[in-house]
């Protein structure tokens, strides 16, 4: 978790920062003057928790987009160190390059060997962009596949870390074959026959979430989101401009809830009080827990039984009607 210097606000969360700029005051006014406030800042602490969970009981499809992009947020290789121990980072597609924007490799998760892929984001100007703020090319999807197969040749369970705004849309990208590595990562993680598990942890944008969200169970931490198109792009491409963001994002039904309602998603991963990048300790323990349960109950399942399951779980998502002739 971020220093409080360090810490960085929302606009929804002013009023915690304004409780936040008290304590620091009075902190620095009892080093100076060897006054005893400590009762006082303990208060105010309080209320910083009060209003943390005021706050997150109370947001828009909007500000939990906000959230999930926060910067102080952990992504993938942060809840892997939280998480796991003996991590061994894979890198290549073993055809063109590393994509920085896809991670991976094995690592003991309580004791047993997991495969762990996710997208990452950077943490400053510089990694953000060597990371291509976790917008992978399609040599990243590749490396995930690879690494996906390595994973069933030694069977070993495979957990997904789904953070992005979409897939990169660069020339390049699309030249080197984005839409084919994205639709063969669809097809070929159907048909894997090692337990997989993913989990939007962020933001889960269009084909760039879906290039490696295909598993047997897919869960939501609470303050992510997972739809086709960003609010953004939503709003630019229906009203023109990016000012109606707010109503595409309720429109969208892009939260947890809706997801999981719709029945996109198996699971809603609590966060601590105020988001994820208040506790990033208490934020991996959660989705450590339910990671190690899941795991232990679909490894019970038969591969073969998994996979059929895994296909009919994707074939009947949707809602449709067909008119009479």
């Amino acid at each position: 978790m971020p220093e409080n210097k360090n810490r960085q606000f929302l606009d929804f969360e002013k009023p915690i920062k304004d409780l936040f700029d008290e304590i620091e005051r009075l902190k620095l006014t009892a080093e100076k003057t060897k006054v005893d406030n400590a009762d006082y800042v303990a208060k105010l602490e309080e209320q910083v928790l009060a209003k943390r969970k005021e706050i997150t009981e109370n947001l828009s499809s909007w500000q939990k987009v906000q959230l999930s992009r926060h910067p102080d947020r952990p992504y993938t290789l942060k809840y892997i160190s939280k998480m796991t121990t003996n991590f061994v980072e894979l890198h290549g597609d073993r055809n063109v390059k590393d994509d920085k924007a896809m991670v991976g490799g094995f690592a003991q998760l309580d004791g047993e060997t997991v495969m762990f892929i996710g997208q990452q984001k950077g943490i400053n100007t510089k990694m953000r962009q060597l990371r291509n703020f976790g917008m992978a090319n399609p040599e990243g999807y590749r490396k995930a596949l690879r690494l996906m197969k390595l994973a069933e040749k030694f069977n070993k369970p495979i957990v997904t870390l789904i953070d992005t705004p979409g897939a990169y849309p660069g020339l390049e990208a699309e030249e080197r074959g984005q839409g084919e590595a994205i639709a063969r990562n669809i097809y070929e993680m159907m048909r894997l026959k090692v337990p997989v598990i993913c989990v939007i942890i962020g933001e889960g944008a269009s084909g760039g979430a879906l290039g490696i969200g295909v598993g047997d169970r897919v869960f939501m931490l609470q303050n992510s989101w997972y739809t086709v198109i960003s609010p953004e792009n939503c709003s630019s491409i229906l009203w023109r401009s990016w000012a109606q963001k707010e109503k595409a994002a309720d429109e969208l039904k892009l939260t947890p809830d809706h997801m999981y309602q719709f029945g996109l998603v198996d699971r809603i991963i609590p966060e601590p009080i105020g988001g994820a990048h208040w506790d990033y300790d208490e934020a991996a323990a959660n989705l450590k827990q339910a990671l190690i349960e899941t795991l232990k109950e679909i490894k019970q399942v038969p591969a073969e039984e998994r996979v059929e399951q895994r296909i009919e779980k994707f074939s009947k998502m949707g809602f449709w009607d067909e008119l009479p002739v």
